[in-house]
């Protein structure tokens, strides 16, 4: 009984239940993608419980940069409406660039680097112009790195104390340290 109402119990219960509703009720094969819930049970199985607390570490820093984020993706697209514009009027029509929103569709995908391919500059102007982007498009992808790893570093040094033991005189212990980490000493 003890497991039935634990939150694997639950998840267990709601990733079968699709199975027996659609034997009987018409229909409910759409609830089949419950069925993806039974993904939660990979952390039990694989003993990845240990890494919530990484994860939680990871989500902080993702919400304390986040205006910084939102700012970068405004940039982000204020560049790649520009640059879907710029490039609809240098190519034109006849290059494929038939409209602002399917330029915008080039960038986007030219910045980001997928590169489809059924979009193309023919003018050397475009080519110089989309060259330009695509190398843009490697300093967008590092940035978001960037803030996210300066915001995790902040978070660790908010965990460090400035503490210097008494026996080596070393700071940079943890908070709840109650012995040094360097030479063993007791911590005041």
């Amino acid at each position: 009984m003890k497991y039935v109402l634990s939150f694997y119990g639950v998840v267990d219960l709601i990733s079968i239940l699709p199975t027996y509703l659609s034997v009987v009720l018409t229909g409910a094969n759409v609830s089949l993608v419950i069925r993806s819930i039974r993904l939660l049970r990979i952390f039990r199985v694989l003993k990845l419980a240990q890494f919530v607390g990484e994860g939680q570490a990871l989500f902080a820093a993702l919400k304390a940069s986040r205006h910084k984020i939102t700012v970068f993706l405004v940039t982000v697209i204020t560049s790649v409406i520009i640059a879907g514009t710029l490039m609809y009027i240098i190519e034109g029509k006849e290059n494929g660039f038939t409209n602002i929103p399917i330029s915008i569709y080039w960038a986007i995908v030219t910045l980001t680097t997928v590169g489809y391919g059924d979009i193309s500059p023919s003018t050397p102007l475009g080519q110089a112009v989309a060259s330009v982007i695509m190398i843009l498009g490697y300093g967008i992808i590092a940035i978001p790195t960037g803030i996210v790893t300066a915001e995790m570093a902040f978070q660790k040094r908010k965990e460090i104390t400035s503490e210097v033991c008494p026996g080596c005189l070393k700071e940079g212990h943890d908070r709840d340290a109650g012995f040094c980490k360097y030479c063993g000493h007791r911590l005041n």
